[in-house]
Formats: structure tokens, sequence, C-alpha cells
């Protein structure tokens, strides 16, 4: 944990990739037997990924160091160069992936404008492209869920299933960035492969809620996209050795974790109930679906800046993101004690 100058516990609300692993996790670290995953032998790795690919209902998944390399990944198996991808105007692959799109795969992304993240089968089926000699060629379909831009919002398992029959209408294939997919699963208690069911690829991440170092897997029912995503993941330089070090830690992750993260929610939609208590906030707890509060502060007197360095001095760490809005982030390392100091602080900062 950081700490403040007076040498306090720092209440870290960054991000849930701030977790660190617990001393259970490292013990399970520690004892992995590996061996050299290029090769197929690292009979820890091999385990987590069957292990994943069938809690989604998949028939294959590759590990692959992080979320970013897990969608990029997912592009390159889906498309060409010079065509395009559907997604929302403020998914992670659009803000967060450095222009990886366009970089490795030579594609363009067509953004559509959601509703806290989400759009709908409607603006999909608009954004497809014609087959038209003069247009661009629409090669695949994302989303995200749940959504880090949209304040970890939920994509409605309906909405899902209309905008599947969108894209094999037009024969599109679908990919999920599912990085806080168990976010979604554990606010609805849906099996994993309810939602996996719909797309050609998803990816999800281990080292956000679910507490690991690192990891992410890519999962297909695609044995021959497998070969191809084990080719790509060499070239852009994500296969590792002994590896199972890192994926002794996602199995730990997948069996102990997964349940806990209501806990997250339930912290998230406390705080969210106090920020909206303060009067130069503007936060709606409703829309406070999982693990992601996002809110304005309007006619402080301190500037973004000042009001994250005042945070900071009093014990708190969140993140700007843009205008006067904010994002804090409940996770592993939060307990109930740190969201009641917290539910103290915020007041305090911003309550002038």
């Amino acid at each position: 944990m950081l700490r403040p100058d007076d040498g306090r516990l720092m209440i870290d609300l960054r991000s849930d990739t701030v977790t660190k692993p617990t001393e259970a996790m490292r013990q399970a670290m520690a004892r992995a037997e590996v061996g050299d995953d290029v090769y197929g032998e690292d009979p820890t790795v091999n385990r987590l990924q069957e292990m994943a690919a069938a809690m989604f209902g998949k028939k294959a998944a590759l590990f692959v160091p992080s979320g970013t390399m897990a969608n990029q990944l997912a592009l390159r198996l889906h498309t060409q160069p010079g065509q395009e991808v559907i997604v929302e105007s403020t998914a992670h692959i659009v803000r967060y992936e450095q222009g990886a799109a366009a970089a490795l795969a030579g594609v363009q992304l067509h953004w559509v404008h959601g509703n806290r993240g989400l759009i709908s089968p409607e603006q999909v089926e608009m954004a497809v492209r014609p087959p038209d000699p003069h247009t661009i060629q629409t090669a695949l379909i994302c989303l995200e869920n749940t959504h880090n831009g949209g304040g970890g919002t939920i994509y409605p398992l309906a909405t899902i299933e209309r905008i599947r029959a969108v894209a094999a209408s037009h024969g599109i294939p679908m990919h999920l960035d599912g990085a806080r997919l168990f976010n979604a699963v554990a606010a609805t208690t849906l099996p994993p492969a309810s939602y996996a069911q719909h797309f050609e690829t998803l990816s999800v991440c281990l080292s956000k809620g679910l507490g690991a170092p690192a990891g992410s897997l890519l999962m297909m029912n695609d044995l021959a996209l497998l070969a191809k995503a084990k080719r790509f993941r060499r070239m852009y330089g994500g296969a590792m050795r002994q590896s199972g070090i890192l994926a002794a830690a996602g199995i730990y992750a997948l069996e102990h974790h997964i349940g806990r993260l209501k806990e997250d929610h339930d912290h998230a939609k406390q705080l969210a109930r106090r920020l909206q208590q303060i009067p130069t906030v503007r936060i709606n707890p409703q829309d406070v679906d999982t693990n992601i509060i996002i809110f304005e502060v309007i006619g402080h007197r301190l500037t973004q800046p000042a009001i994250l360095a005042a945070l900071k001095q009093a014990g708190v760490l969140i993140n700007a993101i843009g205008g006067n809005s904010f994002r804090a982030v409940t996770h592993l390392d939060i307990s109930s004690k740190a969201i009641n100091q917290a539910c103290d602080i915020f007041p305090r900062v911003l309550g002038d």
C-alpha cells in the first residue's frame, strides 16, 4: 500500500489493476509446476487454459500477458488491413490501447456513441457498411462488458443477443472485450458461458478484480483461430516461457476470487451514495452497476489537479478522466474499513 507523508495507509481507488497478490496466491505461484509454454509444455498454463475454456463454454483459451494484447490478437484474427471494426466510442480498444488497431492490424475503428458505454442493435445495424465497391468493409463488431468508460456498466444479455442477430444477418463475427466480465457474472449470477456464447472470441483479464499480478485469456471455438493466435502472439512479443508461475495466480483467482467481487460492488454503491450527499458532486448511485464510480465535481473552488492533490494529502487516490469528471474503483485490497474512511474523507475535501 502507498502511504502519504505521515505514514498512514493510502486508500488507492485509482483502479482495480493496483491489487497485489494475496499471500495464498503467492504460495500457489511459488509451488507452480512449470515448463516451456512456447512448446506447449507448461502444465500450469495448460491447466489454466483448459479451466477457462470450460468455464466459458469454448474449445480453447490462450494465456497472454495483457488484456490489450488479447484484444489486439482478436482484431488481427478477424480482419484484414483496410477493413473496419464497429466499436463504442469510449471503449478500451479506442481510448487505452495506443492506436494499436491501426498500427498492428491496419484497420480503422468505426466509433458508435453509446449510452454509458452501451450501443443498441439499431445503432449497430446503421453502422454496418453496405456491400458497395466505394465503401470500406465491416469486418468485426466489438463489445465491452463491463464497460470501463461507461462506469462499469453491465451489457444486458438480451441486448447482446439482439446485436448478435444483426451480426449474423450480415455474416460479421463478434469479439467481446471481457476484461471485467467476471464483475458482470458476479453481479447478475448468470453463468460465464451465457455471455460467451454470442462471440467468436472473447478476452478476460485476471489482473483486475481477480487480483492476479498479470495475464489475460483469449478464448475461441475455432482451433484454426487458436493456431493463428499463437503465431500472432509470438509476433507481438507475447510468447512466454515458464509462465506457469503467472498462470498459477490465475488459477487461484478463478477458484477463489470470483464470488467475492460482490463485496467490491457493495463498497462502490456505498461510496456512491455518500458522494451523492455532497453538494458539489453530481452522481446517480443507480448508475453504479459494479465496482466503478464515475462522478463530476461542479462549482468547487479547487481545480481538478488540486482536488486530486487534496484527496491524496487526505489519504485517498483516484483518477481524473477529463473535464470535471473523476473515477474511483473498488477492488480486492479495499476493505470495508477503508471504504468507511473514504466516505469520511470525500466530504471533507469536496464539501465546500
